[in-house]
């Protein structure tokens, strides 16, 4: 009996011991926590009575600054070129067909910018101007996405892509006649893509002043702007083909404040291999070009063109791309041109490429035949994007 009292009696003593200590041990955690607490307090105190001095607001605003990254990535493209023609006196040249800069960042979540200052290169000497400046949307809803500014026109395939991102040196006689150069004007651009789960499907309508070079267009003397709509078709037939059909019209007035309507059919296949995507790859890309163009006289001319290439890669870094182009001048009845090219490209890295290859063209009737060479050097610097598909 003893002995059980003696062990009750220390299991009494163990309790109150390990209680007090526990006790202990909250009232020294509730005392901290007071103080640091009041500690706390003290300090935001004191920060909220220190004058803040417009050097320290301006130092604060410094740092915050440094902290975004405000630099567009930039690159430029040169492409130089070598020319031997059998027509003229002159039979060989070298020249420097242009240098083409690329400034593109995103302003906000909402929208970002591109601009192209371009030095174009004409009898030796380059021109500066801007070729291309636009803000494009980002969140717009309903998949709305808008373009404002100086851009090219959606008008076909050829015309979207930049000349040194083509496979070919020379531009399709079709397209120069229709298009010239680069059918590009200032205004806006609506693209909806449309909620179609069977296939992929954009449609674009713009609205611009009037391009100030173009062989059909021109800026109006009255309020006539330059309308125009494409809608693209895109499907994946396999895993390694792609087949894209483009529908375009163009209305707006020309040179002699008439009215010119130009309409578009644009077809591309693409088969690149999944297995063998680095070393093999077809392109087939075809345009056919029709337009009706009201002259000085009241008088209508109707034309049509077209261009068809195909590109076929050989190994990793050789392509060869075969071209054929007719097209009759849309501004002049009888006047009819064709040429035929062959061009064959090496293609180092995505910042450099050779393309060399023959020209055979025939201008009114196919009477007389020029033959030329060509050869085209393009090299990149800086960050370099990516091209449209």
């Amino acid at each position: 009996m003893k002995n059980q009292y003696k062990r009750h009696e220390l299991c009494f003593f163990v309790t109150l011991f390990i209680a007090g200590q526990s006790l202990k041990a909250q009232d020294s955690t509730a005392t901290d926590s007071v103080s640091i607490e009041q500690i706390r307090k003290q300090m935001e105190d004191a920060q909220s009575k220190e004058p803040k001095t417009p050097s320290r607001t301006k130092q604060t605003q410094s740092v915050q600054a440094t902290s975004i990254n405000l630099n567009p990535d930039i690159s430029a493209i040169t492409d130089f070129r070598s020319l031997y023609t059998s027509q003229g006196d002159r039979n060989w040249d070298a020249y420097l067909q242009g240098v083409e800069l690329n400034l593109r960042a995103a302003i906000d979540p909402y929208a970002r910018a591109d601009i192209y200052p371009v030095f174009e290169g004409e009898q030796g000497q380059l021109n500066a101007k801007i070729e291309e400046a636009y803000l494009l949307s980002l969140s717009l809803p309903y998949r709305l996405q808008l373009k404002v500014g100086k851009f090219r026109q959606a008008f076909g395939r050829i015309n979207t892509v930049h000349q040194h991102a083509l496979p070919i040196i020379d531009l399709p006689v079709a397209s120069e006649a229709f298009l010239g150069e680069t059918l590009i004007d200032q205004g806006a651009s609506l693209s909806w893509l449309l909620p179609n789960r069977a296939f992929y499907q954009e449609l674009i309508v713009s609205v611009t002043r009037g391009p100030d070079e173009s062989p059909l267009f021109a800026v109006s003397d009255h309020t006539v702007p330059l309308k125009l709509v494409h809608l693209k078709n895109f499907w994946t037939l396999t895993d390694n083909a792609t087949l894209e059909l483009g529908l375009s019209g163009a209305m707006g007035s020309n040179e002699a404040q008439k009215t010119s309507r130009l309409g578009g059919i644009d077809l591309t296949y693409i088969w690149k291999p999944v297995r063998f995507n680095t070393y093999k790859s077809f392109k087939w890309q075809s345009e056919l070009f029709f337009s009706n163009t009201e002259t000085a006289s009241f008088e209508k001319i109707s034309a049509w063109g077209m261009y068809s290439w195909m590109e076929y890669q050989l190994s990793r870094r050789w392509f060869v791309t075969g071209m054929y182009s007719y097209t009759e001048d849309p501004n002049m009845r009888g006047v009819k041109e064709q040429a035929t090219s062959a061009t064959f490209g090496w293609y180092a890295t995505e910042f450099q490429k050779l393309e060399f290859g023959p020209k055979l063209y025939t201008d009114n009737g196919f009477s007389d035949v020029t033959f030329s060479g060509l050869f085209r050097w393009i090299f990149v610097i800086g960050m370099h994007g990516a091209h449209q598909y």
